[in-house]
């Protein structure tokens, strides 16, 4: 828009938004549904000369299959904070592609991101002695 204004977002199905999207960056945590989201079947319904982006679990990605896809401009770039191995395995494949970024899962480690944990471990503190507890995963 002329006003700098984003459209909304709208949920769709995993196959209509690898097939739209020029960045698809991943914020999800590892399950049985999700390990392997990202393979060559996957990919293949990407858009041509899409970037992925993964800060969130390293087997979320089929590694060989993303370095695939990166060799052969299937994808234009990859940049990921976590890989499935940490750290990362010298006989990795994504070592070699020049159009991946990694980085020694950091995208936690702004100021920003580490104040706002620490607020939230206040505000737990403070709910739960108030008898108001809060993200309780016991129950």
């Amino acid at each position: 828009h002329a006003t700098g204004a984003c459209a909304p977002a709208k949920m769709v199905e995993l196959s209509q938004l690898l097939a739209e999207s020029d960045v698809v960056s991943l914020h999800c945590p590892l399950s049985d549904e999700t390990r392997g989201m990202i393979r060559k079947e996957t990919i293949a319904r990407m858009k041509n000369g899409a970037i992925l982006i993964n800060t969130a679990r390293g087997p979320l990605v089929a590694e060989d299959d993303l370095a695939q896809a990166l060799e052969s401009g299937k994808l234009y770039a990859a940049a990921l904070d976590v890989v499935s191995e940490e750290p990362i395995r010298e006989d990795n494949l994504l070592l070699r592609c020049e159009n991946c970024l990694i980085t020694p899962h950091m995208a936690w480690a702004p100021k920003e991101s580490r104040q706002r944990l620490m607020d939230i471990a206040v505000q737990n503190l403070d709910s739960y002695l108030k008898g108001e507890p809060v993200n309780v995963v016991n129950r």
